[in-house]
């Protein structure tokens, strides 16, 4: 298991120790704690847990080289990982208990290469945008990826998803250039014929937060969408063997462009509202955008109520209406890190602009269980 980290002192050692009290025979796991010498917070966090546990399969992987970023320490630890099966999970990640059961029964019944297993964000109320992210994760993980994984085209998720070591080595690793390196492996997987499989079940989700402000959120849809282009002009989807694979991949890819491009239309739009007279048909044909938002509205709320009903949450009317009324914003988020993507892509800028974590989600999930004691 990689736990690979930057800058997280904050989450970091609860996380070694939920992952270290996975129900699996301890002597069959090896830990590894990923960190550059540049933080000595997070590295004497790390330290002090695994001093604390005291067992030799825990490990601290420190690294010194370039490039600074996730999948080169990743890189670096699968060196020397020991394990026939090599998983990821984020420094704020809290996995099920039972979650290595699962996969373990899942690989040997169905004699698969990958699985991917599910990752759901849960303070869904503690910022007006944190309504529909959550929900981009509960559609993605609960429905998307397994058409993905029907057609053959799987863009794999960042942590929770396990490759047998020797197919991982076999591969080269993960891509250290690329800013989605997780999107980027699924589908050299998928080239490569690997048998995958896509497991969900709200009940053993990992459980992961939302960026906690409007910049941190920016930031990390701007490097998810500049790591699409990246994919998308590295070409190897064009590997895929058939045309429904790469055409899924083309459309997945280049949603970066198509959200910056519509975002310029904006402007165009308000100016042709004042200045174009148009046909009548073709003026009512231009509603047709509101008809799409009215649909998406109601999928939204069906998605809530599934959502809250499935993690044992209380409905509540006040915040369906604030997520239906942080739409449009939300949009506005969306398209503004597309067009931050694509400008800092023809800039040449791939930086990793990393997401800060501070554990709301597991505050969101305290205070859930005490709501539902009381």
């Amino acid at each position: 298991m990689l736990l690979p980290a930057k800058n997280e002192e904050a989450v970091y050692r609860e996380t070694i120790q939920k992952v270290y009290n996975l129900n699996y025979p301890k002597e069959l796991l090896q830990i590894m704690a990923i960190c550059r010498e540049d933080d000595p917070g997070t590295i004497a966090e790390a330290q002090s847990k695994i001093d604390e546990l005291g067992d030799p399969n825990v490990q601290l992987v420190i690294y010194s080289d370039y490039p600074v970023n996730k999948p080169h320490g990743m890189n670096l630890a699968l060196q020397v990982a020991r394990g026939d099966i090599v998983t990821i999970f984020d420094a704020e990640d809290e996995p099920h208990p039972d979650i290595l059961n699962i996969i373990n029964t899942t690989m040997l019944n169905n004699d698969v290469d990958v699985v991917q297993s599910g990752v759901q964000l849960m303070n869904h109320n503690t910022k007006w945008f944190c309504f529909l992210n959550v929900l981009e994760y509960f559609f993605w993980f609960k429905s998307s990826m397994h058409f993905f994984a029907q057609v053959g085209m799987t863009p794999l998720g960042g942590n929770t998803v396990f490759v047998r070591r020797e197919l991982m080595e076999q591969l080269g690793g993960w891509d250290e250039t690329c800013l989605t390196e997780d999107a980027d492996l699924g589908i050299r997987l998928n080239i490569s014929h690997a048998r995958m499989r896509i497991i969900y079940d709200d009940e053993f989700v990992t459980r992961e937060e939302t960026p906690h402000t409007v910049a941190q959120f920016i930031k990390q849809r701007t490097r998810w969408n500049q790591g699409f282009l990246q994919i998308l002009f590295k070409g190897e989807w064009l590997k895929l063997e058939r045309f429904s694979q790469r055409l899924l991949a083309f459309y997945v890819l280049t949603l970066p462009e198509l959200q910056a491009f519509f975002a310029l239309l904006v402007p165009v739009s308000l100016l042709m509202f004042f200045f174009v007279k148009l046909p009548l048909w073709f003026a009512m044909l231009t509603f047709l955008p509101f008809y799409c938002f009215i649909l998406t509205a109601f999928i939204d709320l069906a998605g809530l109520h599934e959502f809250l009903k499935v993690h044992k949450r209380s409905w509540n009317w006040h915040e369906a209406m604030i997520m239906i009324v942080a739409f449009i914003p939300y949009q506005w988020l969306l398209s503004f890190g597309a067009l931050r993507a694509v400008f800092r892509f023809t800039q040449g800028r791939s930086n990793w602009e990393k997401t800060a974590h501070i554990g709301q989600h597991r505050n969101s999930s305290a205070a859930q269980r005490s709501s539902a004691a009381l």
